[in-house]
Order: structure tokens, then C-alpha cells, then sequence
């Protein structure tokens, strides 16, 4: 086997991984997210808090789909690096429960996002998501 070929592989093993981690986060799947994780870990960087653990990754996705109980993920594109793989991510959803101290406002959000999956080999360790959360904000009907 050569070395082209163990990469395709590695990146197809990534990839596969990343799509299922998305299916289960757009179909509320808390328990199949979690086992996308070699070790549970979240950087929703616009929270200012890494979420480390299971538990706390846990209470993450019940705050996201609470708030938002029909929140989608769609990605758009995924690129490979060395350790990483960032995905062009489009999440969707209506405001349906509090988010970030906000009662619901049933306004519709569309949010593009950027997401690093950050790898050793074909064990996905941590996401690390970023997206403007003034947007966000805005679209629930907060400084608009």
C-alpha cells in the first residue's frame, strides 16, 4: 500500500466519521454524537468555554436543541489537513427555547459556520466551532 493510498483512506475514514457526527447532531441524536467522539469535546468559541467531557457535551446539545428543537446541520464543503478537517457548515432552526440568557422569539435562524474536527488519525478528539454569534442574535430578534 502506498502512502497516497493510506492517506485517501485516512481521509475517507474522516469523513465518514464527520457525516455521522452531523446526522446525529441534526436528528437530535445526543448518545450517537457522543460516540462520533474518541474523547467528548466541544470549543463553541462564540460561548467563550470549552465543553470537555461527555456530561458537559451532553447539557451543550440539550441546550442547542431545546433552544432550537428543529436546529439543522448541513455541510457544505470539508476540507483536509494534516490533523484537522474544517467543514463550511450551515445550521438552521427556529427559536423555540431560551439561547444565551434570550427567551424564545419563534424567529428563524441561518447561520453559516466554520467547523474544525480536530483528529489524531482516524479518532475524532475535539470540534471546534465558530460562527457569528451577533448574527445569530440578530436573526432571534436581539439589536435588530
Amino acid at each position: 500500500m502506498t502512502a497516497l493510498t493510506t492517506a485517501n483512506e485516512l481521509q475517507l475514514r474522516r469523513q465518514k466519521l464527520i457525516e455521522a457526527h452531523v446526522d446525529a447532531e441534526s436528528n437530535h441524536d445526543i448518545k450517537g454524537t457522543l460516540a462520533t467522539f474518541a474523547e467528548a469535546n466541544y470549543d463553541v468559541v462564540p460561548l467563550g468555554a470549552p465543553t470537555n467531557g461527555a456530561t458537559a457535551v451532553h447539557e451543550l446539545l440539550d441546550m442547542l436543541f431545546t433552544a432550537f428543537p428543529d436546529f439543522h446541520a448541513d455541510t457544505m464543503a470539508l476540507h483536509h489537513g494534516q490533523d484537522i478537517v474544517f467543514a463550511d457548515v450551515r445550521m438552521t432552526g427556529t427559536h423555540l427555547g431560551p439561547w444565551a440568557g434570550v427567551p424564545a422569539t419563534g424567529r428563524n435562524i441561518d447561520v453559516r459556520c466554520g467547523c474544525v474536527f480536530h483528529f489524531d488519525g482516524d479518532r475524532l478528539l475535539k470540534e471546534t466551532v465558530y460562527f457569528d454569534h451577533a448574527t445569530l442574535l440578530a436573526q432571534i430578534g436581539i439589536g435588530a
